[in-house]
């Protein structure tokens, strides 16, 4: 069995990322929410599923015991404190001798992005942005065998379709399908030796532009 904790786990990448997972036998979760209810019933009542209520920053007991006896962890974080977030399970991970981590970021962290939509994405992203980097700077500087990736903004296409850059190079496209993201996670959590140490952005190709198709 391949064990694995996923943070933020009621998000919609991370959920399409369960229901992936749980296509896959030799998986079984752990699903760490503060909110146990905005987990769809069938996830919350699968027998493959152990779900943990808690806050990553305040309930940092309970997050280094979900941590015990895990192959790797999926964090899909948001929000203001995203600095203190990945410090924590940094930390977390370090107390439970747990090394493998894949954390969702943003496109633009590095200002990658060329052009005009590289200014609109910093305008409509703004202060999240600075979050989003100042978590990824904290895992890229730890010693966990993580790989970031970088996503452009979701659509809801029925698609599977995507190309990625790594860091250093120019990000491409606008935009990406949830189900793109949620196929690419899911490859890099059932085969965990890919991309390791390595900042991947993720988006569809041919979707050039000054802002997503949907703006």
């Amino acid at each position: 069995m391949k064990k694995v904790l996923i943070l933020g786990a009621s998000g919609s990448i991370a959920t399409l990322v369960t229901r992936n997972l749980l296509d896959d036998t030799r998986v079984q979760l752990t699903l760490l929410v503060r909110h146990p209810d905005r987990l769809a019933a069938d996830i919350r009542n699968d027998s493959r599923v152990t779900v943990v209520v808690a806050d990553v920053v305040k309930d940092t007991a309970q997050l280094t015991a979900a941590m015990q006896g895990q192959d790797l962890v999926y964090a899909n974080l948001y929000g203001a404190n995203l600095k203190q977030q990945a410090q924590a399970v940094v930390t977390a991970m370090t107390a439970a001798q747990l090394e493998r981590i894949i954390w969702i970021s943003a496109n633009g962290i590095y200002n990658e992005i060329p052009g005009k939509y590289g200014q609109w994405n910093a305008q409509m992203l703004g202060s999240t942005l600075t979050a989003y980097a100042a978590g990824a700077k904290v895992i890229e500087t730890s010693r966990l065998q993580y790989t970031i990736v970088r996503p452009a903004w979701f659509s809801d296409k029925p698609v599977v379709s995507y190309e990625l850059t790594q860091k250093g190079q120019a990000f491409k496209g606008t935009e990406v399908s949830r189900q793109s993201v949620a196929a690419y996670l899911t490859s890099l959590i059932l085969d965990d030796s890919q991309a390791i140490h390595q900042s991947v952005g993720i988006s569809e190709p041919n979707t050039d532009g000054a802002k997503p198709s949907f703006y």
